[in-house]
């Protein structure tokens, strides 16, 4: 499901990053650890095709990301990747219904509001829909996120720090929902963090642990 091979990726300003073969299988976990900085939302920004390796290959349910072009890759990603960033980019103008009906235009195809409707009442939030951002507690703002990476029944999904600022009690309701949702998808799933709370509620998950052997400098 999940395939790389010699990945490395060098910011402008930066060093190299060289990062380990990874092989994931479908339905797999995966838990990406390390310290702040050590590549985490990179390995992630090049699996989803948001970056473009300087080296290697990337190998994404059946995709290899090198022979799409851009714009076939942002539209590969909308309907096959669903991507949880730490930070979660919710347009503060619209509403949560409209947030939502943004994937299915990233994705090119039309809106569907029956499908909107169900992903946000499967996660306890269908109450939210005509609120704006600004009108949800952190905890609804991370389910509307979370229910619009969904939206397309993705393969894989990705999740950045989702237990950052979140005390214990939350942090494990939002690693659990994860996990179902992943499991009702079918799609392999890849939390980058560096909580240690995260490891004992994944404890199957294959780990890999960026600040072991790699990331390192060139």
């Amino acid at each position: 499901m999940i395939r790389t091979h010699g990945l490395r990726y060098k910011y402008p300003a930066g060093p190299q990053l060289a990062f380990r073969d990874v092989e994931l299988a479908r339905g797999g976990v995966l838990l990406l650890q390390g310290r702040s900085g050590s590549g985490k939302s990179t390995w992630l920004s090049l699996v989803a095709g948001l970056l473009t390796p300087t080296q290697g290959d990337v190998e994404v349910a059946g995709q290899a990301l090198a022979a799409l072009s851009r714009g076939a890759r942002d539209a590969w990603r909308a309907r096959s990747v669903g991507f949880l960033p730490q930070k979660l980019h919710l347009s503060e103008a619209l509403t949560v219904r409209a947030n939502l009906a943004l994937a299915f235009y990233a994705a090119g195809l039309p809106e569907d509001g029956a499908r909107i409707d169900e992903v946000l009442a499967r996660l306890g939030v269908g109450e939210v829909a005509r609120r704006k951002p600004s009108q949800l507690s952190g905890g609804q703002a991370q389910r509307v996120a979370l229910a619009r990476s969904i939206l397309m029944n993705p393969r894989v999904l990705l999740a950045d720090e989702p237990t950052a600022s979140l005390d214990d009690e939350a942090a494990a309701a939002s690693l659990e929902l994860l996990r179902e949702v992943a499991q009702a998808c079918g799609a392999s799933l890849v939390v980058a963090t560096h909580d240690v709370r995260v490891r004992n509620a994944l404890a199957d998950a294959v780990v890999y642990r960026l600040d072991a052997t790699e990331p390192v400098a060139a």
